[in-house]
């Protein structure tokens, strides 16, 4: 994913929230809706959550020093896991909480006419703003679904705006429908159970949130594709054996570790070893250009050795 493609939809993001949020609070100062606080809540938070996947962005850049020799780029895992929890805690809980506060003491609303015009036009606006996120996406999904893309999505911002832009648009319209019938009936009741529907909806999202960015925190490899392409790189150049073993590791959206082990016919020389080792990383950078750090490591091919390997399944022999 380009950078730039998801600071476009970040932004987007933040500057439709930020106005919305405002605009809630008036609105709820004005008509007392406990919907309308939960949802001025929902869009500060998100507001926040927006300047932090900035903030992540800003400091992958760093370079890498001798703390940390692989570079900073996983600050964008951590970033988007810390949006999880202020979704949750901010988001949901808080939401529930004023649910269950208006529960339990129901009134009517007043100016009735100024949540519903308000939500009406946050729908609008967050609209626009899930367009962005579905464009932006586009570019660099391809042909998988949507939910694979977020679960597998190597880049989190992208994934993190189109959920919580996916949930600002049903929260809203869980809110329109609390105060609809609040106004229909006249019953604050309904009021409150539009609020504790958002917050259960933002604490789901934020759970899927956690789960997948703390999959990304813990270390994924390469999806399967880009492992097969890998593969066929290195067992490609006409001086490796085969593959004996090979693992990956994402340090960052961006940037793919590919560790190896190749095994070379016993009589080859050591000089032709070194340069078929460099054709092999050329051949690995070309096949999956994110994959920017490469350690391969020579073995001497030998029979017994290969028998052992493939009974385990670890041998990946030359085609």
């Amino acid at each position: 994913m380009s950078a730039s493609g998801g600071n476009k939809a970040i932004i987007a993001a933040f500057s439709a929230n930020l106005g919305i949020a405002v605009t809630k609070f008036i609105a709820w100062a004005l008509s007392g809706s406990s919907s309308m606080l939960a949802e001025g809540v929902h869009s500060l938070a998100d507001s926040g959550n927006q300047l932090l996947l900035l903030l992540g962005g800003r400091k992958a850049k760093k370079r890498a020093d001798s703390e940390h020799p692989f570079g900073y780029g996983r600050e964008r895992y951590v970033y988007a896991f810390v949006v999880a929890i202020i979704l949750f805690s901010v988001g949901g809980v808080f939401s529930l909480y004023e649910g269950y506060e208006k529960l339990h003491d129901p009134h009517p609303l007043e100016n009735w006419w100024i949540p519903v015009l308000v939500l009406l036009i946050a729908i609008g606006l967050e609209s626009f703003s899930l367009r962005t996120a579905v464009k932006e996406s586009n570019h660099v999904r391809g042909k998988e679904s949507w939910a694979k893309f977020i679960r597998h999505a190597k880049a989190p911002e992208l994934p993190v705006v189109l959920l919580e832009d996916v949930a600002a648009l049903l929260g809203l319209v869980l809110a329109l429908f609390g105060v609809g019938l609040t106004v229909l009936t006249g019953d604050g009741m309904w009021d409150a159970i539009g609020t504790l529907a958002i917050g259960v909806l933002l604490i789901a999202v934020a759970v899927i949130l956690g789960i997948e960015t703390k999959s990304l925190l813990v270390g994924e490899g390469a999806n399967d594709g880009d492992a097969r392409a890998i593969a066929a790189a290195i067992t490609s150049s006409p001086a490796i054996h085969s593959l004996i073993h090979m693992k990956t590791l994402y340090l960052g959206p961006d940037e793919l570790l590919v560790a190896a082990k190749i095994a070379f016919d016993a009589d080859r020389p050591l000089g032709t070893v070194a340069e078929a080792i460099d054709d092999v990383e050329a051949r690995i950078r070309a096949a999956v250009p994110v994959a920017r750090v490469i350690y391969l490591e020579p073995d001497v091919f030998s029979a017994e050795k290969a028998a052992l390997k493939n009974s385990a399944g670890a041998v990946e022999p030359k085609h």
